[in-house]
């Protein structure tokens, strides 16, 4: 049987097509300036200046939980997890941020940054100041209907799981979810590897890891998907996303 080639969230699919005129096909907020008229150039005027940072390697933390809060980042690649630690020391997960995708939207409401942010793997990303692009939401409303976007889509996430699903429920909504944002981005939605632990993934589910690692063996033998260690092939997404519907409210 010929072997898939999974593409690896890494640096290896790090956008480099963007330059001082034109903007990366990963950027958070391009397509909101281009349709309010704006280019590259044109942000050059308002003084917002992108910062690129990286790579930051697995482990590595950009921010943490108290850190005073002065800029949102979109990931440029890699993966991001967010997390809080809890009054026992226990970490609850709160999301993975793919390439195109902003952290810290949560601090926009405080002073301080209400969770902690580590790079899963190689990590590039494109720091914003905030007061600059408050700036520039004011004066280009397209981009201030991003940032809503953004955020709407950041508190919908969080939602998806609250609800009393079963484990097969959430882990489809999970693989579907993941599928279509990397979808949206350019990479493969039917082949990519899990950046994540399964220890991760059942935290962020709200289940015990040795569910996640049955759930997945279960999707295998019934020819939903064909796991190999972190490797992920959606084989049979039309009833992935029919076991995902209740979740994803379809």
């Amino acid at each position: 049987m010929n072997r898939v080639a999974f593409p690896r969230l890494d640096s290896r699919t790090l956008s480099d097509d963007g330059d001082e005129f034109n903007f990366c096909s990963t950027c958070a907020f391009s397509q909101a300036c281009l349709s309010e008229g704006m280019d590259k150039r044109g942000l050059k005027d308002l003084h917002v200046l992108v910062e690129h940072i990286g790579p930051l390697h697995a482990g590595e933390h950009i921010f943490r939980e108290g850190d005073h809060f002065e800029a949102i980042a979109a990931v440029r690649a890699g993966t991001v997890k967010t997390y809080v630690i809890d009054r026992d020391g226990h970490e609850h997960v709160l999301g993975f941020h793919l390439p195109g995708e902003v952290i810290g939207l949560n601090a926009i409401d405080g002073d301080r940054y209400p969770c902690n942010a580590v790079a899963l793997d190689t990590v590039m990303l494109c720091r914003f100041s905030f007061p600059k692009i408050a700036v520039l939401a004011s004066r280009v409303p397209g981009v201030q209907q991003q940032l809503f976007r953004l955020l709407s889509r950041d508190i919908g996430r969080a939602a998806l799981l609250a609800g009393d699903w079963s484990a097969d429920q959430r882990m489809a909504a999970f693989l579907v979810t993941l599928s279509r944002r990397l979808s949206e981005r350019g990479f493969s939605p039917n082949c990519f590897q899990l950046t994540m632990a399964r220890t991760d993934i059942a935290n962020y589910l709200r289940l015990a890891p040795e569910t996640v690692s049955r759930v997945l063996r279960r999707f295998d033998e019934d020819g939903l998907l064909r796991v190999e260690r972190r490797e992920i092939e959606l084989r049979d997404r039309d009833a992935l996303i029919a076991l995902a519907a209740p979740v994803l409210r379809e």
